[in-house]
């Protein structure tokens, strides 16, 4: 049924001087689902996140997101909506606390906004939810910590905990796992299950354990185009996939 689907693109094309670096794609994402965006290097999968997220505009096609149409709103109207997403690259102030880097994003729910002219201490109604935020996190012990001593994978967590504090309908995560070491990934692997209740996940990563271990639906990318969508086990055995990734021959 349409309510199922909480994102969906028709035609999603983007060309770049010639380039046609996105190509007519279909794109369903069940509301409640953990959906995986992979695909080989160049196959164009964080410009289709910097599409749906309009960081960039399309060349064509048209994105729907909880039955509205949004191809031609901005990044800020798309975040409003409650369509989040993180980086690649950490998006954290370094030299704030965990706490108080949480605090910052919630302040986006106040009304009164982002009072930076304000006394610190009217912040402090905000703590409690920062702190429960954290926890759901596993970053409660790490509250008053700077930010910059925070080893990477607990960086990724804090992320996340930013992006939760703007209640998010949507999370779109940017390679979650990119260059963790295997207790890391675990952990991150751990906290996306446990913040994926009641909430849609779209990522990117290349990590197929992950997308294994995590994912209800994988579309594969292959230079711009959709290759293939299904579970886990549908996509590993296609042999385009199998092609496109290691070369075999289909």
């Amino acid at each position: 049924m349409a309510n199922d689907i909480i994102l969906e693109t028709r035609g999603l094309s983007k060309e770049f001087l010639g380039f046609l670096a996105v190509a007519d794609v279909n794109l369903q994402v069940r509301r409640g689902s953990i959906h995986a965006l992979i695909g080989p290097n160049g196959a164009g999968k964080t410009t289709v996140f910097n599409l749906l997220t309009k960081f960039l505009q399309p060349s064509a096609g048209s994105i729907t997101f909880n039955g509205q149409d949004i191809t031609r709103e901005s990044a800020v109207q798309v975040a409003r909506r409650g369509m989040i997403r993180s980086f690649q690259i950490s998006a954290t102030f370094p030299h704030l606390s965990v706490l108080e880097n949480v605090r910052v994003a919630l302040q986006r729910q106040r009304s009164d906004g982002f009072s930076f002219w304000k006394s610190e201490a009217c912040l402090n109604s905000l703590n409690e939810r920062a702190m429960d935020l954290l926890d759901q996190v596993d970053l409660a012990s790490f509250a008053s910590t700077m930010t910059v001593e925070l080893p990477y994978g607990r960086k990724r967590a804090l992320e996340i905990a930013t992006t939760l504090a703007l209640d998010p309908a949507l999370m779109l995560l940017d390679e979650p796992t990119q260059g963790m070491g295997h207790e890391d990934v675990d952990r991150v692997v751990a906290l996306i299950r446990k913040v994926s209740a009641n909430r849609t996940i779209l990522m990117v990563e290349h990590n197929l354990s992950v997308v294994e271990t995590l994912s209800d639906t994988i579309t594969v990318l292959q230079r711009g185009s959709v290759l293939a969508e299904g579970n886990y086990a549908t996509v590993s055995q296609d042999p385009r996939v199998l092609e496109a990734y290691v070369g075999v021959e289909a």
